[in-house]
């Protein structure tokens, strides 16, 4: 069963949030709150995790895991940007976006897209998602929490323990969350392509 952690939404007690991190140094499946929901997450490279993520959202293997990341300086490491999609991110981060980019050899093998070698990044404007991020001292490997059949992201925490406690190791609860999905950019290709429409304004990207 997951281990509950109910934290306050404008100053997260520091001792949960290092009990959530060292579950997830320890390579437990996290759910968390974010400013689009609630997200499923586990450490950088742990395979298994996103295993877990996989089965319990039942993903193929084309699905976009994403990077969730503390700030926009982290992202130069795990993905590669030309200096207009360099503008064009910093601008719009942090926020509801999810970018699809061509990955570096930095950013975990397990989380890239087999054939295009890409991977997703964001960075939420969420205080909680942003203190365990800190806490934690690295990104996280994550995915929206939409369960099979699903359009909208799971947005309360005592409903994420009750519908799938018995399949994680923590759910962090601060009572806040953003109703919609992440909008979810493209800019890996000579276009770009917004492939999902959610809380993130589309038109700075759209021509």
């Amino acid at each position: 069963m997951a281990r509950y952690f109910d934290v306050h939404p404008d100053n997260p007690q520091p001792r949960a949030l290092a009990q959530v991190a060292e579950i997830l140094r320890g390579g437990g499946l996290v759910a968390y709150p974010t400013d689009s929901g609630y997200a499923l997450g586990c450490g950088l490279g742990n395979r298994e995790g996103l295993e877990r993520i996989r089965s319990l959202r039942r993903l193929d293997d084309k699905h976009h895991f994403t990077l969730v990341c503390s700030e926009f300086a982290q992202l130069g490491q795990y993905v590669q940007m030309n200096n207009d999609v360099f503008r064009a991110v910093k601008a719009a981060t942090p926020g509801a976006y999810t970018f699809i980019l061509t990955a570096t050899r930095e950013a975990p093998k397990v989380m890239l897209h087999p054939k295009k070698r890409t991977v997703g990044v964001r960075v939420p404007r969420h205080t909680t998602a942003l203190a365990l991020l800190h806490t934690l001292g690295e990104p996280l490997m994550s995915s929206t929490l939409i369960l099979p059949g699903e359009t909208e992201p799971m947005t309360d925490g005592w409903q994420v323990n009750d519908e799938l406690g018995a399949q994680l190791d923590a759910v962090l609860d601060s009572g806040d969350c953003g109703l919609e999905p992440t909008t979810i950019v493209d800019l890996s290709g000579d276009e770009v392509e917004i492939t999902r429409y959610g809380s993130g304004d589309p038109e700075p990207f759209e021509a």
